[in-house]
């Protein structure tokens, strides 16, 4: 849980060419970062199939632990925009951990959390993922 412990940090953004460099190799064959953004060592992607979480381990930072949310797992989104002192904003993404349990009835969600500086502008990533869990709302609910 490391990553989740760091990520109570601000996030900044970073080039997408900067991170296509650094973990590019990790990607699936047609899959793009979008946007991304990183605290310290650890860093957030947006791809067009997934979110990608990287944590860097250890004292020199070579070991990764990278653990993805497909994006066709988010089913819900909250935002809380900073206030006038020492507030940052944050994104609360709520997503189906165990897509196999759905077909059971017995779904499990998770939540993570990302924190940005106050001044960082959340609207839009918080359009894109609502209008996401919009989506995949109404094609789990079959409308």
């Amino acid at each position: 849980m490391g990553l989740f412990n760091a990520l109570a940090g601000n996030l900044q953004k970073v080039d997408e060419n900067q991170l296509q460099q650094q973990y590019g190799a990790f990607l699936f064959d047609g899959e793009q970062i979008s946007s991304g953004y990183q605290l310290i060592r650890d860093a957030v992607l947006f791809t067009n199939i997934r979110i990608i979480f990287i944590d860097r381990q250890g004292t020199t930072g070579a070991k990764m632990r990278i653990k993805t949310i497909h994006l066709d797992s988010v089913v819900d989104v909250e935002a809380e925009t900073a206030g006038a002192f020492a507030d940052d904003s944050e994104i609360n993404i709520t997503y189906l951990a165990d897509v196999y349990q759905r077909k059971s009835g017995e779904e499990r969600l998770e939540t993570v959390k990302l924190e940005f500086p106050r001044k960082f502008d959340i609207s839009p990533i918080y359009r894109y993922l609502g209008q996401l869990a919009l989506s995949n709302r109404a094609r789990i609910n079959g409308k």
